[in-house]
């Protein structure tokens, strides 16, 4: 086919702390072309060389999976993990040195969610994976946003604090200062040492990571119905992911009341019980939920983004 009677295409990218997702679609329908995967490209987590690497990884991906060579769209939606403060002119300058697309929006990966997981495109959304954020935007598309301060200063109700949580609790468990808990057996098989004190150079060690302790969540997740110590942690982190919601919510101004939530990240997505507790909790702070929607790929988010680019040209 002649490349002059391809339909125009479009890239949407979700870039988080663990993995970058690239989408190439059709502008016209949205019809998924290509998809290609990268690693990490939080700015602040891994630097820009990695990040941008990372980039390039997956779009390269998301061409070859289409059958095309790498060429410039007619536009393209990155929500990229850690492009707060000065991260948006950073990619911007990327993205035009590399010709990326004709049009280009760039925010946070958390407003994906906006398009992916709101009936309107405004509401609440939250993530809740490796790290933690909440953001609202409002029908004028205002936005406000708390939490997404990083794991050694925040991330409540993250993997990585509930995987932190699990190590410090079989700590003093081992110890004898807290009562018996099953994550201490449960652990040691992950961590593969037969005592509790081979945890000091494990962990200490390197190769126990932050996603690998993010990893470490759904041990927590499976022992929080027989477990108190897990089930305690549980209830903790989706109580303080509900503060951080509710603190979302005043500073939007948005009204409380029936707002529409779009979930993402895998501690909702693969846990209902945590679901469940944060909703109810969030209520407890005066927040009513209205339509929950779960994103599963916010990937299709930047590509609904990156059509309304094009505005009226899709016409």
């Amino acid at each position: 086919m002649p490349a002059s009677s391809l339909p125009a295409l479009v890239l949407g990218v979700d870039g988080g702390a663990t993995s970058t997702v690239a989408l190439l679609a059709e502008a016209t329908s949205g019809r998924e072309v290509g998809r290609g995967m990268g690693g990490s490209s939080n700015l602040q987590a891994v630097g820009f060389d990695a990040a941008a690497y990372a980039l390039d990884e997956a779009i390269a991906g998301a061409f070859q999976a289409a059958g095309r060579p790498v060429a410039p769209v007619a536009a393209a939606t990155l929500g990229l993990a850690g492009v707060d403060l000065d991260g948006v002119g950073v990619i911007r300058a990327w993205a035009d040195r590399r010709k990326l697309a004709a049009q280009v929006s760039i925010a946070n990966d958390a407003t994906l969610l906006f398009a992916a997981g709101t009936p309107e495109g405004w509401g609440l959304a939250m993530v809740a994976g490796t790290g933690s954020i909440a953001f609202t935007q409002d029908r004028q598309g205002n936005t406000a946003r708390t939490g997404g301060w990083g794991y050694l200063m925040g991330d409540e109700g993250s993997a990585y604090r509930m995987g932190l949580l699990a190590i410090r609790a079989v700590c003093r468990s081992a110890d004898g200062i807290t009562p018996p808990t099953k994550l201490l057996p449960e652990l040691m098989v992950k961590f593969r040492i037969t005592h509790p004190r081979e945890l000091i150079p494990v962990v200490y060690g390197g190769t126990w990571d932050k996603a690998a302790i993010a990893g470490l969540a759904p041990v927590v997740l499976e022992l929080a119905p027989e477990d108190r110590t897990a089930a305690t942690i549980l209830e903790e982190q989706a109580l303080e992911l509900a503060k951080t919601a509710a603190g979302a919510v005043t500073l939007g101004r948005l009204s409380p009341d029936g707002i529409p939530i779009a979930l993402t990240g895998g501690l909702f997505l693969k846990s209902q019980s945590f679901r469940t507790q944060f909703l109810d909790h969030l209520r407890g702070y005066g927040v009513t939920p209205g339509p929950v929607g779960l994103v599963h790929d916010p990937a299709l988010g930047a590509v609904t983004l990156a059509r309304k680019l094009l505005g009226e040209r899709l016409a």
